[in-house]
């Protein structure tokens, strides 16, 4: 019931197409009051305007992608690495026959990257399908075909087909791999989702170190750059309002402990707190 109703209310709460209905609506009321459709209107396009030109997306970004640093080698044990779904193309790949990824692909190629990096590390993808109708593949089937592009063998990658959202993903990985105390696992996703996802794993029970990838903004240098073109700018502020709410949501209904889950000082890997 969580799953699908957050996809169906997302369908109208997307700022972008939130702002062009209320322009519509605005514009088909004016032919009854006037005043106050033409006012509907007018807040719809200056705020596609605003959200398109202005920083604001980047503004609402740069805290998420900050929240986690990069990653440091520190010469330690790494006994696994869960990568998260979401940047797959499923329905496209299953038309075209060949792997297909949004730009969150940092992922896959981190994935491929980090199992050549530690050869006795276990590797675990988990994410079934984040749409509400399924399709002919599922994002684990996805990736398994694009193992051989990222130079894997099949059997290097464990897969975990059922996780619609990042709390499914925690949960169900957790029950997968059965993590042992003291085990160190790194968890891959993109940066401005990895505060989430943190939130997720924590919630759990499942101690893992953050390896954040996908940043798509310079850090704080970003913090009042426009955009150039409207497309962008409405894309990135779909994106990081998309992001804030789901972490809303996820606090409110007790799917993570804080609102905004950040490092621990004394749990470096990530790892629970105590409560």
């Amino acid at each position: 019931m969580f799953f699908s109703l957050s996809k169906l209310v997302w369908l109208i709460a997307a700022p972008s197409t939130f702002l062009i209905l209320l322009a519509a609506a605005g514009l088909l009321l004016g032919l009854r009051w006037r005043r106050f459709g033409m006012g509907l209107a007018a807040l719809g396009v200056v705020g596609l305007l605003l959200a398109g030109f202005g920083p604001f997306g980047r503004m609402l970004l740069i805290p998420l992608e900050q929240r986690f640093p990069a990653y440091v080698e520190d010469g330690g044990r790494v006994d696994g690495i869960i990568v998260l779904g979401g940047t797959e193309l499923a329905r496209i790949t299953a038309v075209r026959g060949q792997p297909s990824f949004h730009e969150a692909a940092e992922r896959i190629l981190a994935m491929g990257e980090l199992a050549r990096r530690y050869p006795q590390a276990r590797v675990v993808f988990t994410g079934g399908g984040g749409n509400l109708r399924s399709g002919p593949l599922q994002e684990a089937d996805v990736v398994r075909m694009a193992l051989p592009q990222i130079g894997l063998p099949d059997g290097r990658v464990t897969f975990e087909r059922l996780a619609r959202n990042t709390a499914e993903n925690a949960q169900l990985a957790k029950e997968l791999v059965r993590p042992r105390p003291g085990e160190k696992w790194l968890l891959v996703t993109s940066a401005f989702h990895m505060p989430r996802a943190m939130g997720c794993f924590r919630a759990a029970g499942f101690p893992v170190t953050p390896y954040p990838v996908d940043f798509r903004t310079a850090g704080d240098r970003d913090f009042f750059r426009p955009f150039r073109s409207a497309a962008s700018g409405l894309v990135f502020f779909d994106l990081a309002v998309h992001e804030w709410i789901g972490l809303a949501v996820y606090y409110l209904t007790g799917r993570i402990d804080t609102p905004l889950p950040g490092p621990q000082a004394d749990h470096p890997s990530g790892g629970n707190p105590s409560r």
